[in-house]
């Protein structure tokens, strides 16, 4: 069933993949070349930054918010695309090739979505986007720790969830923003 936060979400994730898919054309999959670390860590100046213009009140490089927004979701994603590469040698990969890949981690993404909106009744329209920064932060500091233990968790969600709940987070504060109906 089509709902509003499942149309909005298509059309945040449409103009991410768009981005992705430049890009990719202008740059390559130079990103290859990263660890998850690297990549966990791109994520994090991207929500520290967003943070620390939220706490100033005002910022100097006229960057957009929503553009760090957007570096979360597509970061994420390659992060997640990477751990589905894990055993891909080659560094250059057409777009062609991976959009099936982001396409699949964006759709199990919006899944995770769709089964948390319906058991938590969508309280993150009630959330103010400073509140969903701070989260997106957590998170980035639970995968630090999950990576400095080499993957290894006891009981706790593992690297992929975490990179979903960014992505749902980072995509829900761009709905609050309105960037589904810019362009």
């Amino acid at each position: 069933m089509e709902t509003k936060t499942s149309n909005e979400y298509k059309q945040v994730i449409d103009r991410c993949k768009e981005l992705f898919q430049k890009k990719t054309i202008d740059y390559g999959t130079s990103w290859r070349i990263m660890r998850l670390s690297s990549i966990t860590d791109q994520i994090f100046i991207k929500a520290q930054r967003i943070r620390s213009v939220q706490e100033k009140g005002n910022q100097k490089i006229s960057d957009p918010l929503e553009d760090d927004f957007v570096g979360i979701i597509n970061y994420s994603l390659i992060a997640l695309i990477q751990i589905s590469l894990k055993d891909e040698d080659r560094m250059e990969i057409p777009f062609e090739d991976l959009e099936p890949i982001y396409d699949e981690w964006v759709a199990r993404t919006k899944g995770l979505l769709e089964d948390k909106n319906h058991d938590y009744g969508e309280a993150w329209r009630d959330m103010r986007v400073s509140s969903m920064t701070d989260i997106i932060l957590m998170k980035l500091f639970r995968l630090k720790q999950i990576e400095d233990n080499q993957g290894k968790t006891l009981v706790s969600e593992g690297i992929e969830a975490n990179y979903q709940d960014m992505i749902n987070y980072a995509v829900f504060c761009l709905i609050k923003l309105g960037y589904h109906h810019a362009k």
